[in-house]
């Protein structure tokens, strides 16, 4: 049930459905988050499932933020 509600709450804000999250996440255990190309094809993936663009300006700093392990703790983000 509470995972249910997760997966409804961030449908609802993204229009992502749960399979579609699913997968991402599956996809994204399995590869090198330390290669240049599979973050800018993930980054690419991740901008076309919700429709919304990604400038490079902003995809060199996701990627470059992900390589030199800048990315927050969730727990600090919560």
């Amino acid at each position: 049930m509470f995972k249910e509600g997760i997966f409804n709450k961030i449908e609802s804000k993204s229009g992502v459905n749960k399979d579609t999250i699913m997968s991402l996440a599956n996809k994204l255990q399995n590869s090198n988050m330390k290669d240049e190309n599979v973050l800018r094809d993930l980054v690419k993936e991740i901008s076309e499932i919700t429709g919304k663009e990604v400038s490079k300006e902003k995809e060199d700093k996701i990627v470059n933020t992900i390589l030199n392990d800048k990315v927050p703790e969730i727990d600090k983000m919560i």
